[in-house]
């Protein structure tokens, strides 16, 4: 009898198991709270190993949010820049899940931002950038009755740039020209680049070839052949000419990698010489002269103003669904 009793006993825990394993495996998967109280939700979040292998994880929203303000911002910042940056961030991505994709903003795991900071500075600038995430709460930006479309650069060329001039329309006037001057003493503010003339044929063939022809595209390109034709108020290249195609700036920019497309040009060794002002496409809120308003003791919602003028910091409802 006592044989079969522990026979009943160890069967009862084995199915006790079986019924409890699923419950087991979502508490570990989404972090809920055995006691039922209630967690930070997860979010679905793309990550890219050093082979390029893309692979999707269940991360928690602080985590990631963490992770992406870490990411972009230096944390040596002052505390109201961060807010800024942390609530322009939050509007972007809150807008994204309300469409209820995966996703793929690239961010740094606590492992990563311990060595991105040294051992030495990850638990202070953790907490801070944690009380920066706790402070905003659920803040975003509105535009009316939707999120605001709320670009962010590292640093101008001493002016941000129209949303107008840039993309055409009305939709974003809120994206208006602001001085700051601040930005040309910023870190990585002058960038020289110098490229063969053959070097910049390959690497904008592309639209050469769509404008031109292949056979045009290929023909021999000389300093004579480059022009700027155009910059917009901000004092950004809108109007580039090779040979008989007219880019933008900003194609041009990214076929080449440029830090900006506020560049002039010049003849130098056979090939151009190349010289941006600024880090980054120029519009929205620079966070060098945003960290440098909050030296002087603007807080974030005046930084978020002073950058986009127009638009509500609103307490978003929470969107991101809890783990069940």
């Amino acid at each position: 009898m006592k044989i079969k009793h522990q026979k009943l006993k160890s069967a009862g825990a084995f199915l006790t198991i079986l019924l409890l394993l699923p419950y087991v495996v979502t508490v570990f998967v989404n972090g809920i709270d055995v006691l039922g109280m209630s967690q930070e939700p997860c979010v679905q979040a793309e990550t890219e190993d050093q082979d390029g292998e893309k692979t999707v994880r269940t991360v928690p929203w602080t985590e990631y949010m963490m992770g992406i303000l870490g990411k972009t911002m230096p944390a040596s910042y002052e505390k109201e820049a961060l807010k800024a940056q942390a609530v322009v961030l939050r509007t972007m991505l809150y807008q994204q899940a309300a469409q209820d994709v995966v996703f793929k903003e690239a961010y740094l795991t606590p492992e990563e931002l311990k060595k991105k900071w040294g051992a030495e500075n990850f638990e202070n600038y953790y907490k801070k950038l944690r009380e920066v995430l706790d402070e905003t709460e659920t803040q975003v930006l509105f535009y009316q009755d939707s999120y605001a479309w709320v670009p962010y650069h590292q640093s101008s060329n001493g002016k941000t740039r129209s949303g107008k001039e840039v993309i055409g329309g009305d939709t974003y006037p809120y994206l208006a020209t602001r001085e700051c001057l601040e930005d040309v003493k910023a870190e990585d503010e002058m960038h020289v680049y110098q490229f063969s003339y053959d070097e910049i044929k390959k690497k904008c063939r592309s639209f050469l070839e769509a404008a031109e022809g292949e056979a045009e595209a290929k023909k021999a390109l000389k300093f004579e052949d480059f022009e700027i034709q155009e910059k917009d108020s901000a004092g950004y290249v809108s109007k580039f000419r090779i040979g008989n195609t007219v880019c933008s700036g900003d194609e041009f920019r990214d076929a080449l990698s440029l830090a900006s497309s506020a560049f002039s040009i010049q003849e130098e060794s056979g090939g151009l010489k190349i010289t941006t002002m600024g880090k980054g496409h120029g519009l929205g809120m620079s966070q060098w002269t945003a960290n440098e308003l909050a030296k002087n003791g603007q807080n974030y919602k005046e930084i978020l103003e002073f950058f986009f003028e127009g638009t509500t910091i609103t307490n978003s409802e929470e969107i991101l669904e809890k783990p069940e």
